[in-house]
């Protein structure tokens, strides 16, 4: 039982360390492709790997009919506008900044899960929320009060985030009667069909000028194998172990891990007040996960894609 408990941490650390370089692969693949080329390839290549496992596993379900409007439309909130907000958004704001304010998501879901299905929020839950958010204030805003950060950037990634909440929401109708891997597989395949349009328009003539970038595209590929698709393995298995609540105490850990690769990997820097913002950011999530039963239904996970 020890052995199988310090498996599932280790895949839970695995995911979020994952998770965490996609927001540095994000900003190594547009040294030379631009946003919707980098979502395209890398849902592309996910699809690829994420059909070749549910079809060897035999887990790969057909949606009823009655059911594709749900699955259009949480391809629509997440990979669709999730991708939108956050692929944009770190063209204009650092990979750290991008991550504190991606980590919020498990803050707001509580009160969306109030809104629209009454589910009880904590004390905690609340207190968690403001001070996460006070976290945020402290690494996007200057000594002067002023953004230290871009303020269109900020709002892109918060657009994400909603997206995120807005997806969780459609999610629960339906995580009980498929399994993740196929929920997984259809949204991302209605999500390429979503962004095949855009991308013909907006970033087709520029990738066929583009020379081959070897280093660009890499990042894609480790955003579709590593983030996209093992990241979602790994945290799948710790959830069987640990449940929700306890694997996503690892998520948390996210801004930490891209604040550290950000400084070694891409040289950004790192200001004390930036610093003070993740800590109480990350105080302010673990706060509002204190004290949360287990859950160990493996499904009722909320399937983010970083």
């Amino acid at each position: 039982m020890h052995n199988k408990n310090g498996l599932a941490y280790i895949s839970a650390l695995g995911a979020a360390f994952f998770w965490s370089f996609s927001f540095v692969w994000f900003k190594i693949a547009y040294l030379a492709y631009k946003p919707i080329t980098v979502v395209l390839f890398r849902l592309i290549i996910s699809v690829i790997l994420v059909l070749a496992l549910a079809l060897s596993l035999k887990k790969l379900q057909k949606p009823k009919s009655g059911d594709l409007k749900l699955f259009f439309l949480m391809a629509f909130f997440e990979p669709f506008l999730y991708f939108l907000g956050e692929s944009y958004g770190l063209l204009y704001v650092s990979p750290t900044i991008a991550a504190v304010i991606v980590a919020t998501i498990p803050l707001l879901s509580p009160l969306a899960a109030w809104y629209f299905f009454r589910e009880k929020v904590s004390l905690k839950n609340i207190m968690g929320f403001f001070f996460s958010f006070a976290g945020v204030g402290l690494v996007v805003l200057n000594e002067s009060g002023g953004f230290d950060a871009s303020p269109l950037g900020i709002g892109l990634e918060f657009i994400a985030v909603f997206a995120a909440i807005a997806y969780s929401i459609v999610l629960r109708k339906v995580v009980y009667r498929y399994n993740t891997l196929t929920i997984i597989a259809f949204q991302n395949l209605i999500g390429i069909v979503l962004f095949l349009p855009i991308w013909l328009v907006v970033d087709f003539q520029d990738f066929t000028e583009t020379p081959f970038h070897p280093q660009a595209f890499r990042a894609i590929v480790l955003l579709a194998v590593f983030a996209s698709t093992m990241a979602f393995v790994l945290f799948t298995k710790s959830i069987r172990q640990l449940g929700v609540n306890r694997s996503n105490t690892f998520v948390n850990l996210i801004p930490v891990f891209v604040a550290i690769m950000s400084f070694f990997i891409l040289k950004e820097s790192m200001e004390l007040q930036k610093i003070a913002g993740i800590l109480v950011v990350i105080a302010g999530l673990f706060l509002a996960q204190e004290g949360k039963p287990k859950t160990t239904e493996p499904d009722s996970v909320e399937i983010t894609n970083p």
